[in-house]
C-alpha cells in the first residue's frame, strides 16, 4: 500500500493528479460545478442536445413506456423495439447496411478491432489515437503498430512490409486531444491499394461537421465503400449515451457473433435509446443545421480573437481548441487562473497527450453565445503566462 501511495504522491508532485469535480446542474454553457456557478468551455455536448426539451420528453416518454432497464444483454432479452429502431435509422443517416448499438464507445471500438483482428493479422493505428482504439489494437493479439500522426506515406511503407493475414487501419476522424481531422481521403487511398479494410471512429465529428452533420466522411467525401467500418458515439454531438458500429451485413453480423463487449454486456436503457433517436432527428432538421452553422460561427470567432492575442492554438477547424501550454504545472495553473474568473476549462496532460504537450482543451458548443465567448478571450487576454 506504501508503495501505491507514493505512486500518487509522485503523480501530485508532477503536477499529473486528476480531480473529479461535482456537477449540480443539466450540461449546459454554464453549471454548477463543486457549489459554484461557472461558464463551461470544456464539455463535449458540442450541439448542446444534452438538455434539449425534445431529448428530454422522448427519454421520460421512452421510461414510462419501456421502464428503465432493459434486463438483459441484446442477445437475450434486452433487444427492445427502440434499440432496432435507433439501428435502423443510424444505418439510413451515415448511409450503411446496418448499424449496431454497444454500450460505450469504448465497448465499440474494443468489440470491432478484437472481433475482426487476432493472432497473425495486423492493425495499424495513428499514433495520437484515442485510447480506446489503441487498447483495442492491444487487446486483439494481433500485431499492432502505430504510425506519426497522419503520416500516410509511413503508413504504406509498413502496410507493403506487412505479411499479415489481415490488414486493418484504424484512425479516429476528429482527433480528441488536436482537433484536426484525420488525412481520410488518402488514408481510403492507401488502404484499397494494399487490400486493407479501414476503421475510422468519429466520436468528435458525427452530427457536428458536415453540410448534413455526417461528420468526418461527409468533410472528405468518403463513402462506405472507401470506409468499411465507421463507429459513432452518441454522448458528445448527439447529447445522450451509448455508440454504434456501422458496416455492412457480413461485418455487422461478424460483431453480433463475436463481439464479447456486444455479446456480454446489458443493453443501453431502451429510454436513452429513445433519446438518441430524438438526437438524431434534431440533428437532420433545420435546427440542427442551424446549430452546426452557429457553433461554426464561434469557432471562427474564437480562433479569430485568439489570434490577436497571440494565444498557441493547434491547427484545428473543429470545436475542439486546444491552446497548447507545454509544461504541466504551467497548464494547471493557467486552468485555475481562469477558474477563479468563473470559467471552467481542464488543462489535459501527460499520459493523455505526450510529454510537453499540455494543454487547455478549449470546446465549444452550440449552447454558447457570442459573448460567452468574447468574455473568454477576455480571461484569457488577463491570465496569460
Amino acid at each position: 500500500m506504501n508503495e501505491l501511495e507514493q505512486e500518487l504522491q509522485q503523480r501530485e508532485a508532477e503536477h499529473l493528479y486528476r480531480r473529479r469535480r461535482v456537477v449540480d446542474s443539466a450540461q449546459g454553457a454554464e453549471l454548477v460545478v463543486d457549489g459554484r456557478a461557472l461558464l463551461s468551455f470544456c464539455s463535449n455536448d458540442y450541439l448542446g442536445l444534452a438538455n434539449h426539451p425534445a431529448v428530454i420528453a422522448a427519454m421520460q416518454q421512452g421510461a414510462a413506456h419501456y421502464g428503465v432497464g432493459s434486463g438483459a444483454a441484446h442477445l437475450v432479452t434486452g433487444h427492445m423495439t427502440p434499440h432496432h429502431l435507433l439501428e435502423e435509422e443510424l444505418a439510413e443517416f451515415t448511409g450503411y447496411p446496418r448499424a449496431l448499438l454497444f454500450s460505450t464507445g469504448y465497448m465499440a471500438n474494443l468489440g470491432a478491432v478484437s472481433a475482426l483482428c487476432g493472432a497473425g493479422d495486423a492493425v495499424f493505428e495513428d499514433r495520437l489515437n484515442h485510447a480506446s482504439l489503441l487498447d483495442a489494437g492491444l487487446l486483439s493479439r494481433a500485431r499492432l503498430q502505430r504510425f506519426p500522426h497522419g503520416d500516410v506515406a509511413s503508413l504504406s511503407a509498413r502496410l507493403a512490409e506487412s505479411k499479415a493475414r489481415r490488414q486493418l487501419i484504424v484512425t479516429d476522424g476528429v482527433f480528441s486531444m488536436d482537433g484536426d481531422i484525420a488525412p481520410l481521403r488518402a488514408l481510403a487511398d492507401t488502404a484499397q491499394r494494399h487490400g486493407a479494410w479501414l476503421m475510422m471512429d468519429d466520436a468528435h465529428g458525427l452530427g457536428v461537421i458536415g453540410e448534413h452533420g455526417r461528420g468526418s466522411m461527409e468533410v472528405c467525401g468518403l463513402t462506405p465503400q472507401d470506409l468499411p467500418l465507421l463507429v459513432g458515439t452518441l454522448g458528445k454531438g448527439f447529447g445522450s449515451f451509448g455508440a454504434f458500429v456501422a458496416a455492412d451485413e457480413v461485418i455487422i453480423e461478424t460483431l453480433i457473433q463475436q463481439a464479447r463487449p456486444y455479446i456480454y454486456t446489458t443493453a443501453l436503457p431502451p429510454a436513452v435509446a429513445e433519446a438518441t433517436r430524438a438526437s438524431l432527428r434534431l440533428i437532420q432538421s433545420d435546427e440542427g443545421a442551424q446549430r452546426r452553422g452557429h457553433l461554426a460561427a464561434l469557432v471562427q470567432r474564437f480562433r479569430g480573437g485568439a489570434q490577436q492575442l497571440g494565444l498557441q492554438l493547434m491547427d484545428s477547424p473543429t470545436a475542439i481548441q486546444p491552446l497548447l501550454v507545454g509544461d504541466s504545472a504551467n497548464a494547471v495553473t493557467l486552468s485555475e487562473a481562469l477558474l477563479t474568473e468563473g470559467i471552467l476549462i481542464s488543462a489535459i496532460r501527460p499520459p493523455t497527450v505526450p510529454d510537453g504537450t499540455a494543454r487547455l482543451r478549449i470546446t465549444l458548443s452550440a449552447a454558447h453565445t457570442t459573448e460567452q465567448v468574447d468574455r473568454l478571450l477576455g480571461a484569457l487576454e488577463t491570465t496569460k503566462i
